[in-house]
């Protein structure tokens, strides 16, 4: 399996690709070769930054002779007007670097942006925002350290980190407590330690999970304000406890309320609105 900076490396790679290809001719055709510049990153919009270190190795992978100055770091809270960087180098390498890393920081930034608003909805409780697996294909690793970087959790990076019995596990499987003792058989079998959450969709699959054990999370699947606040009196700590399902900036913190351990948000990943910013020759 890749490590996460292989990963990074292999997804710079494909960008590069996918966007000069045999060359970025418009700027081969107009910009001498030594030509010098410097270029600022200016903030246009406010919110949280996020991918600076990201696109330090962006630059540097390109071009390893252009200089960064960083201003502003990941996790700051930028305004409109802000400056976080400024780079000098060639102009050819300042203009064909500049997509890549502003695709990269601007999404970035926008997640960091959502769930620094979601975490302080959340202020005063012991809640905490999880991302899930619903992120741009490829993109995973840089948009869950977003995700951290503004403040949230990563519930797990892939199906490799954590087991998850979800509902067509368990349907597939014939039932909770098959898909239970399968797991346990598979993880003694494999010398895997990994925790295991399971998703529940009523009360009495709940009490089911209650009763056969052999968990460490339970996750309560489109259930009411109401009812979770139940379902949580009903494990009264025995197990963590997620909500998951249809939750929005306005009712989280309904559900945080009711005790629960974590809050799960797809949107943070997959209806993310990119921080406006530009890269402008200074």
């Amino acid at each position: 399996m890749l490590s996460v900076n292989e990963l990074e490396d292999k997804l710079i790679d494909l960008a590069f690709a996918e966007d000069i290809g045999d060359g970025d001719h418009t700027t081969l055709c107009c910009i001498p070769e030594d030509a010098m510049g410097r270029s600022k990153l200016l903030i246009k919009e406010d919110g949280v930054l996020a991918g600076v270190e990201v696109a330090k190795e962006v630059f540097r992978r390109f071009d390893p002779e252009m200089q960064v100055e960083v201003y502003m770091g990941d996790g700051t809270v930028v305004k409109k007007g802000d400056v976080a960087m400024v780079v000098t180098g060639k102009v050819r390498s300042l203009l064909q670097t500049e997509r890549l890393m502003l695709n990269i920081m601007q999404r970035m930034s926008g997640i960091a942006t959502m769930t620094s608003k979601y975490v302080e909805r959340l202020k005063g409780t012991h809640t905490k925002v999880l991302d899930t697996r619903k992120t741009t294909p490829g993109m995973r690793m840089l948009e869950k350290q977003a995700v951290k970087i503004g403040g949230g959790c990563n519930h797990r990076i892939g199906l490799f980190d954590m087991i998850l019995l979800k509902d067509n596990h368990i349907d597939f499987c014939g039932g909770i407590e098959n898909a239970i003792d399968r797991c346990h058989k598979y993880l003694e079998d494999k010398g895997l330690d990994l925790k295991i959450e399971i998703e529940v969709r009523n009360f009495d699959e709940l009490g089911r999970v209650m009763a056969h054990g052999g968990v460490d999370r339970v996750m309560f699947d489109n259930f009411t304000v109401e009812d979770t606040k139940k379902a949580v009196e009903i494990i009264g700590g025995k197990y963590e406890t997620e909500s998951s399902g249809g939750i929005t900036f306005d009712t989280i913190r309904q559900y945080a309320e009711c005790g629960v351990d974590f809050v799960s948000v797809g949107a943070l990943t997959h209806s993310v609105k990119g921080l406006d910013m530009s890269f402008k020759a200074c």
